[in-house]
C-alpha cells in the first residue's frame, strides 16, 4: 500500500514537472512573441505612418509642380507666338517694296505675307503720321481711311518705350472680338504704324495643340479678370471671370472652388501681352496619384503587419519547439559536410602524390631496363664489360638520379606544405627583397620575352618583422606563377603600398587568369593550371604557409583572359621588441 502511494506521489510530481515545463516554454513563447511584436510591428507602423504623411506631401508638391510647370511653359510658348508675330509685323518695314503710301496690291502682298507665316492673321493695315489708316487688306475694307489717333492701343503704343504693343481682346470698329499687335517704326522724320489683328479663336486653338494632358485646361484672362481666351464651355471671351490675376500671380498655385467643384489653379503672368495664363485641372484628378498611392500604401502596410504578425507567431513557436532539434540536426549535417570534405581533400591529395611520385618511378623502371638489355645478348647487347657499356650504364643511372631527386623534392615539398617551421624574424624591407628577387637574371628573361616588369613601390613603406629567406621564397614563386601565365608580350606590376596597420603586396599580371572553380582549388597541395610536367602544385600552398606563419594572409583576384592579382598582407607591428628604455647614466 505504501509502494502505490509512493509510485503515484512520483506520477503526479512528474506530471506536474511536464506541466511546468509547458507552461514555462508557453510563457516564454507569448513574451518572445509580444517582444517581437513591440520591437518590429510598433516601428514598422510609426514609420508607415511617418513615410504616408510625408510621401502625400511630396505628391502634392510634385502636383502643384506639375502643374507650375505646365503653366509655365504653355505662357513661354504663347510668348514666343506672339513674338514670331510681332516679328512678321516688323518684317513688313523692311521689305524691298516698302513705302509709305503703299498701294492696294502692296497691302494684298502683306497680308499674304503674313499668313505664310500664320493663319491667325485676319487683316493688316498702315497708318499714317495722324494715326488715319491709308493702307488695308482683309475682309472689312470699310476700315481703311479709319482715324485710330483715339483708340486706347493706339496711344498705348506712341506712348510705349518699346516699338511694338498687344492690345486686350476688344470689339473694335468691326463689332467682332479681336486683338492688335501693332508696331511703330521711324521712317524719315515721322513713325509710322503697321497694325494686323489676330484672331482670338485661332490662338485657342494653339493653346489646346500645346496643352499638356485632356484633364488640363487653360485660359487668358486680363489684369481685370476678364476672358480673353477660354473654353467656350467654361466661358465667354470678355466675360468677367472668377479668378483674380493678382491674388492667382502672387500664389504661383492655389486651391480653389469654381462652381462647386474643387480645382487646382497655376497662374503665369505673360511677358509679351497684359494677360494673365490660367491652367486649371480638377483637385480629385490632380491629386489621382496621391488618392491612389495613399490606398496602396495603407493596403500595403496593413498586408505586411498581418503578414509580419502571422510570420512571427509562427516563427516563435517553432523556435521554442525546434531548437533543440535544429541545434542536434545543424551539428550532425556541419559533421558529415567536415568528415566529406576531409575525404575529398585526402583523395586529392593521394591522387597528386601518386600522380607526381609514378613519374620519376617510371622514369626509374624504365631505366633499369635499358641497363639490363645493355647486357641481355638477346637484346644485342654484350655481357663484356668496355668502357663503352659503362659510359651507357653511367648515363642511365645519372638519368635515374635525377628521377629519384625529384621524387625526394616532391616529398619534401609535401612535408613542408604539412608542416609548420617557425620564421627567423629580421627588421626587413619588402622593396629591398622584392628587388632582390627581379634584379639580374629574371629581369634579363622578361625582357627577352617581351614581358615589360613595373615597379610601383612605396618610398615610405616600414620595415616589418619577416624571415627574408622565406618571404623572398614567396614572391619567386608568385613572380614565376606570373611569368608562366603570361603567353607572348604582357606585363607584370609588383606594387607595395601601407593600408592601416599591414603592408600589402601585389603581384599583378595580364596572363590568361584563371575561373571562379580553378581559384577555389589554387591552394590546395599539387592543384597546378599548369601543364603537365610543368608544376608540382606544392608552389602556393607552400607560400601560404609561410605567409599565414608569419601572421600574414593571401589572396588572389582574377578572370579568365583579364590576368590575375596575388595580395599578401602582412601585420607590421607583429612580434616588434620593445625598445629598453635608457638609463640615466647612459642619458
Amino acid at each position: 500500500m505504501k509502494n502505490h502511494y509512493s509510485d503515484q506521489k512520483k506520477e503526479n510530481r512528474q506530471k506536474q514537472g511536464n506541466e511546468d515545463f509547458r507552461r514555462y516554454y508557453r510563457n516564454l513563447r507569448k513574451r518572445l512573441f509580444v517582444s517581437i511584436c513591440l520591437a518590429f510591428l510598433v516601428p514598422l507602423i510609426l514609420l508607415s505612418v511617418y513615410f504616408h504623411i510625408q510621401f502625400n506631401t511630396n505628391l502634392k508638391q510634385s502636383s502643384h509642380l506639375h502643374l507650375m510647370s505646365l503653366a509655365e511653359s504653355q505662357r513661354n510658348t504663347l510668348d514666343l507666338f506672339l513674338q514670331e508675330r510681332v516679328v512678321n509685323i516688323l518684317s513688313l518695314f523692311h521689305r524691298s517694296e516698302f513705302n509709305v503710301t503703299p498701294t492696294q496690291s502692296r497691302m494684298n502682298s502683306y497680308l499674304q505675307h503674313l499668313r505664310e507665316f500664320s493663319d491667325a492673321f485676319v487683316d493688316v493695315g498702315f497708318m499714317n503720321l495722324e494715326g488715319v489708316q491709308v493702307g488695308y487688306s482683309g475682309p472689312y475694307m470699310y476700315l481703311r481711311g479709319k482715324d485710330y489717333s483715339e483708340e486706347s492701343w493706339y496711344q498705348n503704343l506712341m506712348k510705349a518705350e518699346r516699338n511694338y504693343f498687344i492690345s486686350d481682346i476688344y470689339l473694335g470698329f468691326r463689332n467682332k472680338p479681336h486683338f492688335t499687335i501693332a508696331v511703330k517704326q521711324p521712317v524719315g522724320e515721322g513713325k509710322y504704324v503697321m497694325r494686323a489683328t489676330l484672331d482670338p479663336d485661332k490662338l485657342y486653338m494653339f493653346m489646346r495643340n500645346i496643352s499638356q494632358g485632356k484633364s488640363v485646361e487653360s485660359a487668358l484672362i486680363n489684369m481685370a479678370g476678364k476672358y480673353q481666351i477660354v473654353d467656350p464651355d467654361q466661358g465667354e471671351l470678355l466675360a468677367q471671370s472668377p479668378y483674380d490675376p493678382q491674388h492667382l500671380i502672387s500664389r504661383d498655385v492655389s486651391e480653389i472652388v469654381v462652381s462647386g467643384k474643387s480645382q487646382l489653379i497655376a497662374a503665369a503672368r505673360l511677358t509679351e501681352a497684359p494677360w494673365v495664363l490660367i491652367v486649371r485641372q480638377p483637385l480629385d484628378i490632380a491629386y489621382a496619384e496621391m488618392y491612389q498611392t495613399r490606398r496602396i500604401m495603407i493596403g500595403a502596410t496593413i498586408l505586411i503587419v498581418l503578414v509580419m504578425f502571422t510570420a512571427i507567431w509562427l516563427t516563435t513557436r517553432r523556435l521554442v519547439m525546434k531548437a533543440e532539434e535544429a541545434e542536434a540536426s545543424r551539428r550532425e549535417l556541419k559533421s558529415q559536410l567536415f568528415h566529406a570534405s576531409k575525404l575529398v581533400s585526402i583523395g586529392e591529395l593521394a591522387a597528386g602524390v601518386a600522380h607526381e611520385i609514378n613519374n620519376p618511378l617510371g622514369v626509374i623502371l624504365s631505366q633499369c631496363r635499358v641497363i639490363r638489355d645493355i647486357f641481355d645478348p638477346e637484346y644485342g647487347g654484350s655481357q663484356e664489360v668496355t668502357s663503352e657499356t659503362i659510359k651507357q650504364v653511367f648515363e642511365e643511372i645519372e638519368i635515374m638520379e635525377e628521377s629519384v631527386y625529384r621524387a625526394r623534392d616532391i616529398t619534401q615539398k609535401l612535408l613542408k606544405s604539412s608542416r609548420r617551421t617557425e620564421p627567423r624574424l629580421v627588421e626587413s624591407s619588402v622593396n629591398d627583397l622584392m628587388d632582390e628577387v627581379v634584379d639580374g637574371f629574371m629581369e634579363r628573361e622578361f625582357k627577352v620575352s617581351n614581358i615589360e616588369l613595373v615597379r610601383d613601390y612605396d618610398t615610405e613603406l616600414p620595415t616589418i618583422l619577416i624571415d627574408p629567406d622565406q618571404i623572398s621564397q614567396v614572391f619567386q614563386n608568385l613572380i614565376n606563377n606570373a611569368f608562366d601565365a603570361i603567353d607572348g608580350p604582357g606585363k607584370i606590376t609588383l606594387s607595395t603600398r601601407r593600408e592601416g596597420n599591414e603592408v600589402r603586396i601585389t603581384v599583378t599580371d595580364t596572363g590568361k587568369g584563371m575561373t571562379q572553380e580553378e581559384m577555389e582549388k589554387i591552394f590546395l597541395p599539387f592543384f597546378t593550371t599548369k601543364e603537365v610536367g610543368k608544376g608540382t602544385g606544392l608552389g602556393l600552398a607552400i607560400s601560404l604557409n609561410i605567409v599565414e606563419s608569419m601572421g600574414g594572409r593571401m589572396d588572389v583576384q582574377s578572370m579568365p583572359g583579364a590576368g590575375s592579382s596575388f595580395i599578401i598582407a602582412l601585420p607590421i607591428d607583429r612580434g616588434r621588441p620593445e625598445k629598453p628604455e635608457e638609463s640615466d647614466s647612459a642619458k
